[in-house]
């Protein structure tokens, strides 16, 4: 049963994580289309944020589907 919880809990927190990429992907196009001042170093971070999330959601992918020999 313990099995279920833990891919229960897995699946949850790729969702959150999928969620918080799509925001954080929203966020910066409105930040690099808005008009006036743009703040480069806050888009760099946000990008650099964007990315440690997407390495997340990779390294959990891989824990819910592990490689099968065929």
């Amino acid at each position: 049963m313990q099995f279920l919880s833990d891919v229960r809990t897995l699946e949850l927190r790729l969702l959150e994580l999928e969620s918080e990429h799509r925001e954080l992907d929203h966020l910066i196009e409105q930040m690099q289309q808005a008009p006036g001042i743009r703040d480069e170093l806050q888009i760099r971070r946000l990008k650099k944020r964007k990315l440690q999330i997407k390495d997340q959601i990779t390294q959990l992918q891989m824990q819910l589907s592990p490689d099968v020999p065929a």
